[in-house]
This record gives C-alpha cells, structure tokens and sequence, in this order.
C-alpha cells in the first residue's frame, strides 16, 4: 500500500527540524529521518537537513541494514559544500565500521579497519578544508586512532586486503 505524504509547509521547517533533533538525542532515529525526508520534500536545498538525514541514517547502521548505507551515501551526495562532504563522508565510514565491529562477525577485522582507515583519510581531507576554530575532523580522526590503538586485532597489513567490501 502506498499512501500519499501530507506536505509540510516551509513556515514550519526550523520546528521540525528542532523535532528531528530532539528525535535524534531521544534515539529514535526512524522519526527524525521521517521528519528530514519532510523538511527535505518542503524545502529540497535545506543543508541542515540533508546533513541531519545523513546522520539519522548512520545512526540506523547498527540494526545491519546495507539499505542504510546506501541511503547514508545517497545523502552525502546531496551535499556541495567540499569540506562537509568530506567530513560528512568521513563520519558515514566510522559508524559503518564500528556497527560491523560490534556485529562481532567472525573475520570481519580487516573490513573493519579499512573502514575506519577510510574514514581516517575523509577526515584528514576535512582537514585540509576546515574553517579557523572547526576541528571536528581532527576529533573524529583521533577517536578511530584510539579505537584501533585499543583494538590492535583491527591492524592488518595493507597489502593484505584490497579495500572495504561495500555490500556488508
């Protein structure tokens, strides 16, 4: 069955996407990505939204959907700005690779680490972009540094894998 979505008006955007947060931090990400695909339906060039949908996302990957990270890439697409796609990018990687971490999947350790070595390299572009007084990427970067300190099953050599499997 599909049924035809109520449009929301643009007067109501900035309520619904304080909604959509208030969503995220009450982890009840389903409702705040229903919220961002309505702001984004009223208002398709609304970057706070488009990155709040990103996250929403990335927030569901634990449930092991790959239909998720699909969608979270799909977002990322819709963003222009370089230093938030590559920041952006950088985030969808680390959360994809710490749910397949905590999967606790038999052999899954070198997918796990180029993911977040992935996502290491997204957030040193970032970097390179950030404006004075935003080193969010720099943060990001240090917590996967500290994830594969403390999990040193994660290190593989290089030359043993070829690269992230996309469809995990």
């Amino acid at each position: 069955m599909t049924f035809e979505m109520k449009r929301l008006s643009k007067d109501a955007v900035g309520a619904a996407l304080q909604k959509a947060e208030r969503y995220r931090l009450l982890n009840e990400p389903s409702e705040a990505e229903s919220i961002c695909r309505d702001v984004l339906e009223a208002d398709p060039g609304n970057s706070e939204a488009r990155v709040m949908l990103l996250l929403t996302l990335t927030d569901q990957f634990g449930n092991g959907s790959g239909k998720d990270l699909a969608a979270a890439r799909e977002a990322l697409s819709g963003i222009s700005d370089p230093y938030q796609r590559a920041y952006y990018g950088g985030i969808i990687c680390e959360r994809w690779g710490k749910a397949l971490f905590h999967r606790h999947s038999p052999g899954s350790a070198p997918t796990v680490f180029h993911w977040l070595s992935d996502a290491m390299k997204r957030y040193e572009e970032a970097e390179t972009l950030r404006r004075l007084g935003d080193d969010d990427a720099l943060l990001r970067w240090n917590a996967c540094a500290r994830m594969l300190e403390r999990h040193p099953e994660l290190l593989v050599k290089h030359e043993d894998v070829s690269g992230p499997i996309l469809s995990e």
